[in-house]
């Protein structure tokens, strides 16, 4: 796959695992983005690993080689339609997952994850590695 990719969380840890699909696809990507959110969530995870510290050094290193994108006042905008528009809808997402959503919007980004329930979600792109 090419061009401009956002990494959802579980695709992260795929890497981290070593997973040769994931290395593959990445090497073939135009641009990586990731959210500063699922920072936050893979610090969690190592905080509760039974491997903190080199849990905690691996996130260190992707973070200092990696684009990551916060959230300002026109990704809130876009945080704030796309949960009105699920809510009409009926179908939820967890909240974590409407801000990675509302990123991906704002930037025009694939976003990249192993998660279906992004395809709720209107006019976005989503890549299942």
């Amino acid at each position: 796959m090419s061009g401009k990719c956002l990494l959802d969380t579980n695709i992260i840890i795929a890497l981290f695992a070593d997973e040769a699909v994931i290395r593959e696809n990445l090497a073939q990507a135009e641009e990586i983005f990731i959210p500063s959110i699922v920072i936050g969530e893979l610090y969690y995870g190592a905080r509760k690993s039974g491997r903190v510290l080199a849990n905690l050094a691996r996130i260190n290193e992707l973070v200092a080689n990696s684009e990551v994108l916060g959230y300002e006042i026109e990704t809130s905008r876009q945080y704030g339609d796309v949960k009105n528009n699920l809510r009409l809808k009926g179908k939820p997402l967890p909240e974590k997952d409407i801000w990675i959503t509302a990123l991906a919007l704002k930037y025009a980004l694939s976003l990249v994850t192993r998660d279906a329930h992004f395809q709720q979600v209107e006019n976005i792109q989503t890549v299942i590695w």
